[in-house]
């Protein structure tokens, strides 16, 4: 499972872009309104979600975890 260094808070739709799982923030915001995106096991369907340190973002199979930095 790959970790992502992020400055917290961050939302559910940028983290699947900056995390690659989509190309673009539309296409960010399709894969969770279509509940293809899941958030430690559970289907998120909220783009403005905001994600914790450690928590597991996954699509078919790909997992990130989320870290903070302090940078």
């Amino acid at each position: 499972m790959d970790e992502i260094r992020v400055r917290l808070p961050i939302r559910l739709g940028q983290f699947v872009k900056l995390a690659s799982l989509a190309d673009s923030g539309a296409q960010a915001r399709e894969l969770i309104e279509d509940g293809e995106i899941t958030v430690n096991d559970a289907v998120e369907t909220h783009r403005g979600h905001r994600l914790a340190d450690g928590d597991v973002v996954a699509l078919d199979g790909i997992t990130v975890r989320v870290r903070a930095t302090d940078d």
